[in-house]
């Protein structure tokens, strides 16, 4: 029975071993200046290379031709030959008294610690030969194992190494943090999908197997960085069918991966606003048996690629159809918009893994990303409430304007309007749709009052003053205005506005805001020379004389003058049908 292509192709020296240049360089150099550390830890992401690099270690460690360089003084490279009695044996995994490997999953107790411990205190089978104990998945040890092999760590017997292998170094370091100043550390780095292209050529080569490049490029996307997955899921292609060839097909069948043609179809139905379209793709992917998370996973890797040459950029790694195919489809989504794709469907990534509804959630976020045109950025809604306009109409769900009925006012209103005082302009209502018009279409536009108005004047027509402000831009000037209150007018044309006392914030605004203010009031009602702005406690305690009691007259206005601000359609009611109030 041939061996796995992993294992066949598994490296016997450092030179060999791909990508980790930078761990097997300073392991053959140490080998070579006799500069070999009692401790080392291997880190990086599973099949990068971590127990191969170990293994390799070892060998050289106890290489029968390096042995013999080493007596002889004759200067070496550091690299094992590969083809003495202690390599092959070493490199095939079989029992050696000298090299022992650990699988630290399934011996993580305290008593295994001990054991191993008391094992490195036996000397090697031979004086030119090193013990070499390695130690895979070593973050799944208890606390209590490295606390009992912390001292043979810290003082290890002559010609004892130990390697320990592990995917998650911050799991020792929080169960035994003190281990790590005792260890050479090596931080072993994911391999790119164009480095496992090579590789896979390389061996497919070797074997007289003809390839694919795009078949090649798909292996090492769904390898994800480990070699050894590569060469795993090669030999799964080549036991599908009889051909040895290996293509997309092939590839595509074999590791179920979802053909890209429909990442381009669901690209096309988020670009044409197409909705209603997302319900029988997704459909088709369920009734394919296609796994949902690699349909997410796919679609992530579309959405980047299209946002890369949406901002003019080269997509890394993807097939010539596939770039061929969004080159041509670059225009018809915006880089803003792919952006926000992306963000949405990171958010939705954890809920997806835990979820017992996946193909709805997958149908939610694309119906989310086919309805995008429809909805209105944070910022542009900010913008909106602060300037008082409605957010840019760039996008098509903004509200269509509404039917006569939304403008209809209630029967008790509309009468309390019509009955007002011939010299109280018509107030908009609060609640009133903000695209009212500002003019009636025919109307020939109102000339400015020129006679000075009198204060109940000012009092009815407050709102509009407000109103009219906001219809110009200015926002946070028309709540301000809104939020003070006509108190009274001197014969100067002095108009005294009150603010509640301690709250300054938009008494402040209307005075810094005192010439718009000024010129919406002569505009709308009539000429005021100026304003001036008082606590509504001082001006209380400064208008009325001293010893003057208080009359229901007194009262009435006043509360008349707080129901002007909170509903302006009743108060005018209330002054033009001379309405009694109730508590």
């Amino acid at each position: 029975m041939s061996l796995a292509l992993a294992r066949k192709y598994r490296p016997t020296n450092f030179a060999s071993v791909a990508v980790q240049s930078h761990v097997a360089n300073t392991l053959k150099g140490a080998i070579a200046r006799d500069r070999v550390a009692h401790g080392y830890l291997l880190c990086g992401p599973r099949g990068t290379g971590k127990t191969t690099l170990a293994r390799v270690l070892a060998m050289a460690l106890n290489c029968e031709t390096l042995a013999d360089a080493r007596r002889a003084g004759t200067p070496n490279d550091g690299e094992p030959c590969g083809s003495c009695s202690s390599c092959e044996r070493i490199w095939s995994g079989s029992a050696s008294l000298d090299v022992i490997e650990i699988d630290a999953a399934s011996n993580r107790g305290v008593d295994d610690a001990r054991e191993l411990r008391e094992r490195a205190m036996y000397a090697p089978s031979a004086d030119d030969r090193y013990k070499v104990y390695i130690v895979d998945e070593a973050h799944m040890l208890t606390r209590e194992a490295w606390n009992a092999l912390l001292k043979v760590l810290e003082e290890p017997p002559p010609r004892v190494v130990f390697v320990f292998a592990t995917t998650d170094p911050q799991k020792i370091a929080q169960a035994a943090s003190p281990v790590l100043s005792r260890l050479q550390r090596f931080d072993l780095k994911r391999i790119s999908p164009s480095e496992i292209r090579e590789r896979l050529a390389h061996v497919l080569t070797s074997e007289g197997v003809a390839f694919d490049d795009d078949a090649l490029g798909m292996i090492a996307r769904a390898a994800d960085g480990g070699l050894r997955d590569a060469l795993s899921l090669t030999d799964q292609v080549l036991s599908l069918g009889e051909s040895s060839a290996v293509t997309a097909d092939r590839v595509r069948t074999a590791l179920g991966l979802v053909p890209e043609e429909e990442f381009i179809g669901l690209l096309d139905v988020i670009a044409e606003r197409r909705a209603a379209d997302v319900f029988g793709k997704v459909q088709a992917l369920a009734d394919g048996g296609v796994d949902f998370a690699q349909v997410l996973s796919g679609l992530a890797d579309v959405l980047r690629a299209t946002l890369a040459l949406s901002l003019g950029g080269t997509p890394p790694e993807i097939s010539d159809t596939l770039r061929v195919a969004l080159d041509a489809r670059r225009d018809r989504l915006t880089a803003p918009d792919v952006l926000r794709m992306l963000h949405a469907l990171l958010e939705i990534e954890p809920q997806f893994r835990k979820s017992g509804q996946p193909q709805l959630l997958l149908e939610a976020l694309l119906v989310r990303f086919a309805l995008l045109d429809r909805t209105v950025e944070l910022e542009e809604v900010l913008r909106g409430f602060d300037t008082g306009e409605d957010p840019p109409a760039r996008r098509s769900a903004r509200l269509e304007p509404r039917g006569a009925s939304a403008y209809a006012m209630a029967p008790a209103a509309a009468k309390a309007v019509v009955s007002a005082p011939p010299s109280a302009p018509t107030e908009v209502p609060r609640s009133a749709p903000r695209e009212v018009p500002r003019s009636v279409p025919g109307e020939a536009p109102r000339s400015a009052p020129s006679v000075a108005p009198t204060l109940e004047q000012i009092r009815a027509g407050w709102s509009g003053v407000a109103e009219s402000i906001r219809a110009a831009g200015r926002g946070m000037l028309a709540e301000s205005v809104r939020r003070v209150r006509p108190s009274a007018l001197g014969a100067n044309g002095l108009l005294t506005l009150l603010h509640d006392p301690g709250d300054d914030t938009f008494s402040t605004a209307v005075e810094n805001g005192r010439d718009d203010v000024l010129a919406t009031i002569s505009r709308l009602i009539g000429p005021v020379r100026a304003i001036r702005l008082e606590s509504e406690g001082v001006h209380d305690a400064a208008a009325r004389p001293a010893g003057k009691r208080l009359t229901a007259q007194d009262v009435k206005t006043e509360t008349l003058d707080r129901l002007a601000q909170k509903d302006p359609v009743l108060a005018a009611a209330v002054r033009a049908l001379d309405l009694e109030l109730l508590d």
